[in-house]
């Protein structure tokens, strides 16, 4: 009798609640979609500039995209997932 309450008692628990894990994930997914906005522009040969690399994409969306993804984050851990 005694273990099965010390097992009851010991049993996992996660952290976060699954409303938590949703923005978390949504925050991840915003994040990548930025640094997949902001690769790229480059020139395969060193001597040639392209100026491609100073895009309105790359300079102000992208980073954008980057500081909400990190508020989404911030949001999820701070959410109370039993307050409805």
């Amino acid at each position: 009798m005694e273990n099965k309450k010390q097992k009851e008692a010991t049993k996992a628990t996660f952290v976060f609640g699954k409303k938590n894990y949703k923005f978390m994930f949504i925050g991840l997914a915003i994040i990548a979609l930025g640094f997949i906005l902001m690769s790229g522009g480059g020139s395969d040969d060193p001597a040639v500039f392209n100026p491609e690399i100073f895009s309105w994409r790359r300079i102000r969306l992208a980073p954008m995209l980057i500081l909400i993804g990190f508020g989404f984050q911030v949001y999820a851990i701070l959410l109370n997932p039993n307050k409805k």
